[in-house]
């Protein structure tokens, strides 16, 4: 979607809470907020939500967020996939090895693509009369007075802009430029590997779901698209460059040994250019804050892929950051050091937790497979492993692990009414706000 745009010859713009990127830490705490009544400006840089990587899965905790928020129904109305079980192919066949089912109040997970979540997040924040959406928007320095940060300045098509606020948070992701420019110390944990990330063509004759395919030396995932195969192959961290210093005619044929069904359709892969890289990082800041300015999701803590559990616990964050920040707004007051704080302390320990859980499954599963070489054949499942899959309330502990998380969240800030009600709209907000110098 592309939004509409609007120039102003105004270089100021006055908020009470200046939301740097609109991913789903920035998109869903802009919503919370608007939603009770705070004047928010949310800065993206780019001009639309597509990104070369983007994670889809949304987890039975996010499903209840929306549920809360009385969006769910909106939400299911999304182009998405509902799945049960997650499968993993190994040499003897498709295992299961995650289940939702039984989980409550939602025993699935929802394959979505990103774009159209955050698009569908804009819309509904653009009912509350308080919130703007400025695209193309790309912060460039934080503002101080004294100790204290009371907005940025942004660069945009139309000059540079200065937007002072209240409290700042920041939510541009794990290359965040708002935590460059403070002197905030982050811990590098470590990720033994990185990912590409490709599409193919996806015939009706495919299997009809995603699933991982178990390797040495590399493994795959495939997100089902109904038209194409969204795929990340994983490798051994730092053995990019050397992989595509061969022809792509050798990856293609990689791929296809992997998955063989995919052998008539990875000439959609024309040159490396159609292969994007990731570099995986878990990191978390020791402190998330400094005074006027509070970072949250992958800015504060660069999760692994494992469990695909980044945008999950960076919405977690953003209801944790609107129920503690929305009160003291609300009150005309500015958040102090100690309402900052509060975010950290109530969002750390699930972070902690969930990341002593990935560096475990890096250390002792993934890293000894990827140190392989990758010619290796797929393996079949391990026994003792598969024995214990067979048991599905062992298949149940990652399903509540990695799909509700730990301390989830529940939105607590009053709601305030919508500039439309729900009869009033139909189909996507056609406008959203946005300011350029």
């Amino acid at each position: 979607m592309t939004y509409a745009t609007t120039t102003t010859p105004e270089r100021t713009i006055s908020t009470q809470c200046c939301i740097v990127g609109g991913g789903p830490a920035g998109m869903m705490l802009g919503l919370l907020l608007a939603r009770a009544g705070v004047r928010v400006a949310v800065l993206e840089k780019h001009q639309d939500f597509l990104r070369d990587f983007r994670g889809d899965t949304v987890h039975p905790s996010t499903l209840e967020i929306l549920a809360e928020l009385g969006l769910k129904q909106r939400f299911d109305s999304l182009p998405q996939q509902r799945v049960e079980q997650l499968l993993v192919q190994f040499a003897d066949g498709v295992h299961p090895v995650v289940d939702f089912r039984g989980l409550k109040p939602f025993p699935y997970l929802a394959f979505v693509p990103q774009r159209d979540f955050l698009n569908f997040l804009a819309d509904e924040a653009t009912r509350y009369s308080g919130f703007e959406l400025h695209m193309q928007t790309e912060v460039t320095d934080l503002l101080r007075v004294g100790g204290r940060i009371i907005g940025v300045r942004a660069r945009t098509r139309d000059g540079d802009v200065a937007v002072h606020a209240q409290v700042v948070v920041g939510c541009d992701g794990r290359h965040s430029d708002v935590r460059a420019r403070t002197g905030l110390q982050v811990d590098d944990l470590g990720a033994p590997m990185d990912v590409l990330w490709f599409q193919v063509p996806r015939y009706a004759t495919d299997a009809a779901h995603s699933f991982g395919v178990a390797g040495r030396g590399s493994f795959m995932a495939l997100l089902d698209r109904e038209d194409y195969w969204q795929i990340a192959y994983v490798l051994r961290k730092g053995t990019v460059p050397e992989l595509m210093a061969a022809p792509i005619d050798e990856f293609r044929a990689e791929v296809a040994r992997r998955v063989a069904f995919l052998a008539n359709r990875t000439h959609a892969l024309a040159s490396w250019s159609d292969v994007k890289t990731l570099q995986v990082r878990v990191d978390r800041l020791r402190r998330w804050f400094e005074p006027g300015l509070l970072l949250i999701g992958d800015a504060a803590h660069a999760m692994s892929p494992i469990g695909g559990v980044g945008i999950n616990l960076a919405i977690q964050d953003a209801v944790a950051a609107g129920n503690t920040l929305a009160p003291v707004l609300l009150r005309g007051l500015t958040p102090s050091v100690l309402d900052l704080a509060r975010v950290q302390m109530r969002r750390a320990l699930p972070t902690r937790l969930v990341q002593a859980l990935q560096i475990q499954l890096q250390n002792r599963i993934i890293a000894p497979a990827l140190a392989a070489p990758r010619d290796a054949a797929l393996p079949d499942m391990p026994v003792l492993l598969r024995g214990l899959l067979e048991l599905r309330a062992v298949r149940r502990i990652p399903a509540l692990v990695f799909g509700l998380g730990f301390q989830r969240e529940h939105v607590r800030a009053l709601p305030r009414r919508p500039r439309f009600t729900a009869s009033e709209v139909t189909g996507p907000v056609p406008h959203v706000q946005q300011h350029h110098a």
